[in-house]
């Protein structure tokens, strides 16, 4: 049996074999070494001279200590290799875990390696691992990315002006589907946004064209509106915010009524200016200062585009000038009124219609000074009939025409009596050949007056008929007139044949009384000289008198031509007076053409 000392000292001496083995493998290690140092330990002993006992009792303390160096080393040993199996797991549970977060349900970075050393397994995962780390931290800055644009968006779209943090980023669930989720989401409201930009500057471009019109501030417009608006200011971004929106819609609306309320305002002044320039007779360059105020007074609101053409201080302008010509109005009203007369009168008696024009200015000059009548509507009424005098003259203008055509045919007759009483007609003096040819001319007019008065008769006939009333010609019937001038032209026919039957039977006479006594002939009786009977003429009759004058005392007489045609109405034209009057001098207003009964010339 080996006691404990010697057990001690042969394990000992093993111990320091290995060690001493592992030296001399290592020659590289220290020249101290377990060996070594028993062998010193031994000869110390020795030279001491320490029992075996001692020997044994320190042999086996060293014994002792080596061992709890070596359990310690186990121990750590155990320990460092649980760490590694719980970091293996660790790492297969993050490799899960990335996996999951990410959506994806593999990985092709990772080996299929589950044998081998712990430190091979984490040397094959480990990679795969720092890949998905790397991969998410990129994935957590896109969602982090994608999320701060749909916040800094909605908080423009809410109208927040408020900085905001940064969006907390939910890692459990990093995958492809809820970014693309998200991206949808940023699109839609990038979309959004777009058309709310789109809608905003449209509103803006709106207002500053409405503003430029209307002569306002521009900027102080919309700058009330929202401060981004303003470019002035130099602010990067636009208020895209609802209640931005609500309030420019508004802003637009209440700009537009009021181009509306000033274009109807400037219109109206307009309209007064052109009555006023009208009434007044206002010259084209006076009125050509307000060229920008008419030119407006037939369009519509959206034709109106030209910067200012309704500021407040331009209708202000057109206000103050209608004013001004409504004072000035007050006291041409008079002379207004009987230039406004004079253009009847004129008219009247290019028609050859007869009208008391005394009476009328009298009238006219009490209406203006009493004021029971507003100017204006006296003017009115008088250019009402300035053209129903128009119309009238238009409907009397065919049968004047034929009138004058029958005057002058009928100087031409009188003419031609005249030319055939002269017994110098045929001499060869001056001029003597141009006479002769109007007398050629004159003869085939003459001829055509039957046929010229029937014509004139049945016109005038046809336009008593259709208006129920009496043709006049300056005061007098035309009819009356033409049929005293058929009578008067049948008379002197009549006297014609008298005068040629006298002149046949004193010849006769003259014959038979003829006696034959050589060199002496009867001179024939002296020839009475002919009636001359002229026709109407214009504004005057036969022998100097006026045409109201002719011949019409034959009505009083009772001449065959009135007595023909007793059923018609010969009563004169009485014009009324085409002035607008009160009810209260109806009676006093009514002023008609004096009635004139023409004597025979």
């Amino acid at each position: 049996m080996v006691n404990v000392g010697e057990f001690a000292f042969l394990r000992f001496a093993w111990t320091n074999s290995k060690m001493a083995a592992v030296e001399a493998e290592n020659p590289l290690h220290g020249q101290i070494s377990c060996g070594s140092l028993l062998q010193q330990l031994q000869q110390i002993w020795d030279e001491v001279g320490e029992g075996d006992e001692e020997r044994d009792q320190m042999l086996l303390q060293l014994e002792q200590e080596c061992l709890d160096v070596y359990k310690r080393k186990v121990d750590q040993a155990v320990k460092s290799r649980a760490n590694l199996l719980h970091k293996l797991a660790n790492a297969r549970v993050e490799l899960t875990n990335l996996l999951s977060s990410l959506g994806e349900k593999t990985y092709i970075g990772i080996p299929d390696k589950t044998s081998g050393t712990i430190k091979e397994q984490l040397a094959a995962i480990d990679p795969a691992l720092k890949k998905l780390w790397k991969q998410k931290d990129e994935r957590i800055k896109e969602f982090s990315d994608v999320q701060s644009q749909i916040q800094k968006i909605s908080a423009e779209i809410n109208g927040s002006g408020e900085q905001v943090d940064s969006p907390a980023v939910d890692e459990s669930d990093l995958s492809v589907r809820k970014l693309d989720g998200f991206q949808a989401q940023l699109q839609d409201l990038q979309k959004e946004k777009s058309e709310r930009l789109h809608k905003v500057l449209e509103f803006v471009s709106t207002i500053h064209d409405l503003c430029a019109v209307l002569g306002m501030d521009f900027f102080t417009t919309v700058s009330e509106v929202h401060p981004s608006l303003n470019d002035s200011r130099g602010m990067q971004s636009k208020s895209i915010s609802n209640d931005t929106l609500s309030r420019l819609a508004k802003t637009v609306l209440a700009l537009k009524e009021d181009k509306k309320q000033r274009l109807k305002k400037l219109q109206e002044l307009a309209t007064q200016l052109i009555d006023l320039w009208n009434l007044m007779d206002t010259p084209e360059e006076d009125r050509s200062l307000f060229d920008h105020v008419t030119c407006n007074i037939s369009v519509s609101v959206d034709e109106v585009t030209i910067p200012g053409a309704l500021a407040l201080d331009l209708i202000e302008q057109a206000e103050v000038e209608v004013e001004r010509l409504d004072q000035l109005k007050a006291s041409r009203m008079k002379e207004i009124a009987f230039k406004r007369q004079a253009e009847l009168e004129d008219i009247f008696t290019s028609a050859h219609i007869e009208i008391d024009t005394e009476a009328v200015r009298e009238n006219i000059l009490a209406l203006i000074d009493s004021g029971k009548v507003e100017p204006v509507e006296l003017l009115a009424d008088m250019d009402n009939q300035i053209a129903k005098a128009k119309e009238e003259a238009l409907s009397r203008k065919d049968i004047l025409e034929k009138v004058e055509k029958w005057m002058l045919t009928c100087e031409e007759e009188s003419w031609l009596e005249d030319y055939n009483r002269d017994d110098n007609r045929y001499n060869a003096s001056r001029g003597a050949h141009l006479n002769l040819k109007r007398a050629e001319k004159a003869r085939i007019l003459v001829n055509k007056i039957p046929a010229l008065v029937d014509g004139l008769v049945a016109k005038t006939r046809a336009w008593e008929k259709d208006r129920g009333v009496t043709f006049t010609y300056d005061g007098v019937p035309l009819l009356a007139m033409l049929d005293e001038y058929s009578l008067l032209r049948q008379d002197r026919e009549e006297e014609k044949k008298r005068l040629r039957g006298q002149k046949k039977f004193s010849e006769q006479v003259s014959k038979e009384q003829e006696q034959p006594i050589f060199g002496s002939t009867p001179s024939p009786a002296r020839q009475i000289s002919t009636k001359k009977v002229v026709g109407p003429q214009a504004n005057g009759g036969a022998n100097g008198s006026t045409g109201r004058r002719l011949s019409l005392n034959a009505h009083q007489n009772g001449s065959r031509s009135i007595n023909r045609d007793v059923k018609r109405d010969t009563r004169p034209v009485a014009p009324v007076n085409y002035v607008a009057i009160s009810k209260d001098d109806a009676a006093a207003s009514n002023v008609s053409g004096t009635e004139h009964t023409p004597s025979t010339p």
